[in-house]
Parts: C-alpha cells; structure tokens; sequence
C-alpha cells in the first residue's frame, strides 16, 4: 500500500511538490514580511523556525485525506476488501507514505531555515529529539485527517474539512508569545497541543520561548490524540462496507 501511493506521486508530483514549498512560503513570508514577533525576546527567527517546523507538521493533511476519500469515492476500496488484508492496512500504508514526505519537508524547511541565517543551538541529540517530537505530532494529526476524511466520505468535502487545520494552525505561538494576547486568548494558545510542541522543540534547539516543563506535554498530547483516533479511524473504515 505504500508503495502504492509512492508510485502515485511519481506519476502526479505536482501535489507532493506544493506541499513541500508551501511552507517554505510561509517561513519567508512571515520571517520577511509580516515578521517582528510581538513578546519575543531575541532573534525572532531563532523564534519563528521551530514555529514553522510544527506548522509543517499540522498543515498538508488534505493530500492524504484527497487520497482516502477518492479511493472511496471510486470503488477502489472494494477491490481491496477482496484481497487477504486487514482493515487498517490501506490507512497504515498511506500514513507511511505521508511520514516519508513529511520528513522530506522538515529536511527542507531545516535547510532553508539555515540558508536564511538560523542555526540550532543544541547538538545532534537535541535535534533528533526535537525531530521526533514533530514527527509524533504528524502522526497524530494524520490520524485526525483519515477519520476527518473517512467521515467527510467525498472528495468535495476535503477543502472544507481541511479549513478547520487553519484555526488551529494559526491558534498557537507558532509567531507570537501568549503574553502578548489578551488573557483569554493567550490561555487557549497555551493549551493547543502545537504550541506544547512548539515550546519543546525552542528549548530542545536553543531558541527563545522555549521551556523543559512542555517535553512530556508535547509527548502526551499527540499520544492522547492518537489513542483516540487511530482506532477510530480503522472502526469507521472496516464498517464502511457493511
């Protein structure tokens, strides 16, 4: 089944493409024009980067939700119930193939974040584990987009349901400090799991809003997260053909 997909954008890879400069955009667009960082204190691109880095992670989920829904919507799902397979392997199979391009585009932002001047401040383990982290949490979020998908069931419906990253996307501290909103506001960015993930990934790289006490936290939450919809995800998909 990975294969499968991988074969897919080889034969169409212009959306395997947009979703990897996509972010590259939006890291010099907000680095370069709509940058400044209202609270943050030092360089705001030692700042913006691991924010970056965790909005990459979230964001590009509707490729992988375009595939599962047009498989549905085209029988192909049928063929597969007739092969000797379990339930979750056409999800599993295509998750993998997402973890493979989301570790191309971290690979990228990374090095066009240090063509653009930033540098890692903590050695090769603190980047490992800062790595792992965001891995984790597009993992999680993966899972979040196929149930999203499996429920949406029409490639129509994707756009729509994509819509709802963005509010979560952009409500965290991925380009400002939670002090510097109002109060209420500033508590709900506090408690999205990407900002828990973007506030590890400052202190594993040296940057500033970083802080130790988010580790566990940014472990937990995408844990929690996939304990909630990676089984259901693989319920909803084996009871979409009875």
């Amino acid at each position: 089944m990975t294969r499968r997909e991988l074969a897919h954008w080889a034969r169409r890879p212009g959306q395997p493409l947009v979703a990897l400069v996509f972010p590259v955009m939006l890291l010099l667009m907000f680095g370069y024009l709509v940058g400044g960082g209202r609270g943050v204190t030092g360089d705001y691109l030692d700042f913006l980067v691991p924010g970056m880095l965790v909005l990459t992670m979230a964001f590009g989920l509707e490729g992988t939700m375009l595939a599962v829904t047009q498989d549905l919507d085209r029988g192909v799902i049928d063929r597969f119930r007739s092969l000797p397979m379990t339930d979750g392997a056409v999800l599993v199979g295509r998750s993998v193939a997402d973890m493979l391009q989301s570790a191309v585009g971290l690979a990228l932002l990374t090095g066009v974040s240090y063509a653009l001047g930033w540098r890692a401040h903590g050695g090769p383990g603190a980047y490992a584990a800062a790595a792992g982290l965001l891995l984790l949490l597009r993992f999680a979020m993966l899972w979040i987009g196929i149930c999203l998908a499996l429920l949406a069931g029409r490639p129509e419906m994707v756009q729509a349901v994509q819509i709802l990253v963005w509010p979560a996307g952009f409500l965290s501290n991925a380009f400002a400090v939670p002090a510097s909103m109002p109060d209420w506001l500033g508590t709900a960015v506090e408690w999205n799991p990407l900002s828990q993930t973007a506030t590890a990934v400052r202190h594993l790289l040296g940057g500033p809003g970083g802080a130790p006490g988010h580790l566990w936290p940014a472990v937990l939450w995408p844990l929690a997260l996939l304990a909630v919809f990676f089984p259901l995800a693989v319920r909803t998909f084996a009871r979409l053909g009875r």
